[in-house]
């Protein structure tokens, strides 16, 4: 076995796509010490810059105090605690459904709510670029899984077209794309969706506390939420913790509750973060200038690179990415970056498709106007001369 696997590592790294783990040894920030270095950090999804708020942490050690380190068992058992109950009954207000429910991560909420929903005699209909756990989900559902080009409402249509011999139709798509830091045609996909009778299911990972009047994702944004069945999010991104929902009719819920298996064989969130969370939601819902400030940092930055010559793709939100060229440049560039004080991850295959390796920035809500123009200078500095 260990000469397989020794083998497999060594065309890994023979391709430049051999991946290890780096040391953080500081609170989540706009700072963070990385291997012993500080460095600004525009590699993090902590958007609202909430992973270490005092009054999140403050609420999150106060529940720790009172209910204890760990659930200790899954839901239907004895897991289910009042604060994940509170929790589940906040985001549900939030979104304005009429129910909601935790998942211990995005992955397994994907990975158990299409599963839940479809099986052989379905179809689940994705945007090629989804994330990998929405693809992930539809392997385990056994469903037909037919894609369509990334955003392309009449590729999207041409699916819909060949498949009416199918007892159910479920469209999924992320509404943020994660890589590309660009937004789905939402508003289309449902009058498609209405058109062919099919269902929609959204994952709001990169959307939730970011976009709409509220924060409460595309669907808020768009005032879709009536229209689409299945709303799923993270709380790992602009909440500052981890886990996530999905938010929908009461019948939807009840019916996850008795058949998503990564719901129902799962020991439950721990209650001390359950706890920071609520602390999240409120501060999302009470300081809209988080967003301001957001906005007003991606914009600066990505029109900054974008003066400088740099392809920053379709990207309107916090996500930016920057094609360098391949994955040898790419992964060179951002350790040019990181001598600079910069970290700007590389994305390299299979992340991303074969050929469109890229730096992947994201900004937040607690980097100061000082940090832009200081990533601004670094990739100045360490770019090639043309």
């Amino acid at each position: 076995m260990i000469k397989t696997l020794r083998q497999s590592l060594e065309r890994l790294l023979s391709r430049g796509t051999l991946r290890s783990l780096r040391e953080v040894s500081s609170p989540q920030g706009r700072e963070i010490f990385l291997e012993g270095q500080k460095v600004l950090n525009f590699s993090s999804n902590d958007y609202l810059g909430l992973a270490s708020d005092v009054r999140v942490v403050e609420a999150a050690v106060e529940v720790l105090r009172r209910r204890g380190f760990g659930a200790g068992a899954s839901r239907l058992i004895s897991g289910s605690m009042d604060e994940h109950l509170l929790l589940e009954r906040e985001i549900a207000a939030f979104k304005g459904t009429e129910a909601a429910l935790l998942f211990p991560s995005g992955y397994m909420a994907n990975g158990g709510i299409i599963p839940a929903l479809c099986g052989r005699e379905d179809v689940v209909i994705s945007d090629r670029l989804n994330h990998a756990s929405l693809t992930d989900g539809i392997l385990l559902s056994r469903a037909e899984h037919l894609r369509y080009a990334h955003a392309n409402v009449g590729a999207l249509e041409g699916v819909l077209q060949r498949t009416g011999s199918f007892r159910r139709r479920l469209i999924v798509t992320d509404t943020v794309f994660s890589m590309d830091g660009d937004i789905a045609p939402l508003s289309d996909i449902v009058e498609l969706a209405k058109r062919y009778r099919a269902w929609v299911m959204v994952d709001e990972a990169h959307a939730f506390g970011i976009l709409g009047p509220s924060g409460g994702g595309l669907v808020d944004l768009l005032g879709l939420n009536d229209s689409v069945e299945v709303q799923m999010g993270t709380l790992s991104k602009a909440a500052g913790g981890s886990g996530a929902y999905c938010a929908g009719k009461r019948e939807l819920i009840d019916h996850l509750i008795n058949a998503a298996r990564s719901f129902i064989y799962t020991t439950s969130m721990p209650p001390a973060i359950a706890g920071g969370l609520r602390e999240a939601l409120r501060i999302i819902q009470a300081e809209p200038e988080r967003r301001e400030i957001l906005a007003r940092h991606a914009g600066r930055l990505r029109q900054g690179l974008r003066d400088m010559g740099f392809n920053t793709m379709a990207s309107v939100t916090p996500i930016i990415p920057v094609m360098i060229g391949g994955t040898p440049e790419t992964v060179a560039f951002s350790a040019r970056l990181l001598s600079e004080g910069i970290f700007a991850q590389a994305i390299r295959p299979p992340t991303v498709p074969e050929g469109t390796a890229r730096l992947r920035l994201t900004v937040t809500a607690a980097h100061r106007d000082e940090d832009i123009e200081q990533c601004l200078t670094a990739f100045r500095k360490v770019r090639p001369c043309p």
